[in-house]
């Protein structure tokens, strides 16, 4: 056996093909818990994988707590037997009442959701009260991000009172996400993290100088995990760390997980004597970054991308560089996350050898609800 990406029997797998390493999850899941004091202030986000082995896997490593963003990734939890779930999102619309049915439907599992004003917290609550639930809140902090969120002040624990005072909701927390924080230098980013925390803990503080009893503090992402961690009573929500992928891999060289996806790919033609065409296009892996950050092929680092269209992805290849029509490369995307949504499966790998899928259950939007 060459390197531990290689399979034994690719001669079999159509491509392009998204490839799980179970052993390689269930190491990165072990090592997310040996860096937390304890496991219950682990909260992980499940957009990254959207299966239900990967949830099962970290449930068999005793995480109870989740996030997740959309309805079906909710219902996907509720299915495996989630004992906690926060959907870290604003619901508005249908949403809230796919929510409600979600909650219903697993009554089993502890729900929140996030609000960030007063007239999105008052709709849910409506809803929620109408079907007789009282829903716990968190509400969701803009400390740097600026995608959503209230920004840190007074008008805060102004909302929190306010959710507090009204029927069918019940605020229970504080929830920041600091994704913006990308340092490469881990200590310049802690710095960064520490800075926007120190924001949250204050609010903390002036809940309860208002009469609320202490909020619950869900905090962070991937990068900033190892920073948080360190911190007592909040909760972390990483999520890439299950996968892993070439981004993280350089922009956070301080945390110890691997990748355990990879994408095969196949040499399609050779337009020319210094390019190579593969089956990589728009529609096998993530297309957000830039062309050159896409994808990474570790045995042929110097293979240069320079055009992408829905099935084709278009190298520069050295001169007399050896590669034949059929050949397989094995890839690792630079943004797994966007890239596992791509797939309706990931076959898995075991020991070298195909063994079995998983299926990406949670890309659609509506599974039953």
């Amino acid at each position: 056996m060459g390197k531990w990406y290689e399979i034994t029997d690719v001669s079999e797998l159509d491509s392009p093909a998204l490839v799980v390493y179970p052993q390689r999850v269930e190491e990165n899941v072990r090592r997310l818990v040996g860096m937390i004091d304890d496991v219950s202030r682990l909260r992980p986000h499940i957009k990254t994988h959207k299966t239900a082995e990967g949830i099962r896997i970290m449930m068999d490593h005793g995480i109870r707590k989740f996030k997740c963003a959309t309805i079906a990734e909710a219902e996907l939890l509720g299915r495996n037997g989630a004992p906690d779930v926060v959907l870290a999102y604003q619901p508005h619309g249908p949403k809230v009442n796919r929510f409600v049915q979600v909650i219903k439907h697993f009554p089993g599992t502890t729900w929140a959701c996030l609000t960030d004003n007063r007239s999105s917290a008052a709709a849910m609550a409506s809803v929620f009260l109408e079907h007789g639930l009282e829903v716990p809140v968190y509400i969701d902090l803009n400390i740097g991000m600026n995608r959503s969120g209230i920004i840190p002040g007074p008008p805060v624990v102004e909302l929190y009172s306010y959710c507090a005072s009204i029927k069918g909701i019940r605020p229970v927390g504080l929830h920041g996400y600091d994704g913006q924080h990308r340092q490469v230098d881990y200590a310049e980013r802690t710095l960064a993290s520490d800075h926007g925390f120190e924001q949250v803990s204050e609010l903390a503080s002036a809940i309860v100088h208002a009469g609320h009893p202490r909020p619950t503090i869900i905090v962070g992402g991937s990068p900033t995990f190892p920073v948080h961690a360190r911190r007592a009573d909040v909760e972390c929500s990483p999520g890439t760390c299950i996968f892993w992928d070439k981004g993280y891999s350089d922009l956070c060289a301080e945390q110890p997980f691997e990748p355990a996806v990879m994408l095969v790919a196949r040499v399609l033609s050779l337009p020319t004597p210094t390019k190579i065409c593969v089956d990589l296009g728009h529609k096998s892996v993530s297309a957000e970054n830039e062309i050159s950050r896409r994808v990474f092929f570790p045995e042929a680092p110097d293979l240069k991308p320079v055009g992408q269209s829905e099935e084709h992805l278009v190298l520069d290849a050295p001169e007399g560089h050896g590669f034949q029509p059929g050949e397989v490369l094995y890839g690792i995307p630079y943004h797994i996350c966007p890239t596992v949504a791509l797939y309706e499966r990931a076959i898995a790998v075991v020991d070298g050898k195909m063994n079995g899928e998983w299926k990406i259950l949670a890309r659609d939007r509506k599974l039953t609800i």
